[in-house]
């Protein structure tokens, strides 16, 4: 089980500021935009070597993409497209911060190893280039599964399905662990980290598919 199973917790927790956020009149739309923003800032500050500031823009983008579904329910505002943005903006953000990490231009495997006639700035970005298709490919395998099996019962605005549980590392663990790198100096380990987890956790996901789906 991953931590997307605890995703109605921190919502709950969270209640109180969306309907702080609620009162004022701004939208679900709205709130997912911020949290594109917020994206790109991370993305930014990541670039610029500025990790506990870009983590902290980061952490406020993944506290906006808890927030305002709970908005949309309190304020009767859901929509087919508001649930269609909140994910394209999901994808965006994760792909932003990790080229963050990239572009800033910091050592990432070659703080490990080093290949002969290989430059060590071409092999840091090709793990971040890893990192980046694994989060995308790892969360990209459930709209498939929507469109071709034909998932389509909601739950609080999100499709329920058996892929929820399914697949150790996912979104909130790729956030978490670059927000930690953040804070910490070692977001070059949280980039290997997301480049391989990601990647085996859509391998699994693929695995379970195989075996349940005729």
């Amino acid at each position: 089980m991953n931590i997307t199973a605890l995703r109605p917790r921190a919502i709950k927790t969270l209640d109180p500021l969306a309907h702080a956020c609620a009162k004022t009149g701004i939208t679900p739309n709205q709130l997912t935009l911020l949290a594109i923003i917020s994206g790109i800032a991370c993305a930014v500050l990541y670039a610029n070597r500025m990790f506990v500031a870009g983590s902290i823009m980061l952490l406020v983008s993944g506290i906006l993409d808890l927030i305002d579904g709970g908005v949309a329910r309190i304020n009767n505002k859901s929509s087919g497209f508001g649930a269609v943005f909140d994910w394209i903006a999901d994808k965006y953000i994760d792909a932003l911060a990790l080229l963050g990490v990239g572009m800033s231009g910091i050592a990432i495997i070659s703080h490990i190893i080093s290949v002969n006639g290989f430059p060590a700035h071409t092999l840091d970005f090709t793990v971040v280039a890893i990192a980046i298709i694994g989060s995308l490919m790892n969360t990209f395998i459930k709209p498939v599964v929507y469109a071709e099996i034909g998932y389509d019962t909601r739950e609080d605005g999100k499709i329920a399905d058996p892929l929820e549980g399914i697949g150790f590392f996912g979104r909130p663990e790729t956030l978490i662990i670059l927000i930690i790198g953040g804070f910490s100096g070692y977001i070059w380990i949280s980039a290997i980290i997301v480049a391989l987890c990601t990647n085996l956790s859509a391998i699994q996901r693929i695995m379970y598919l195989y075996r349940t789906i005729p």
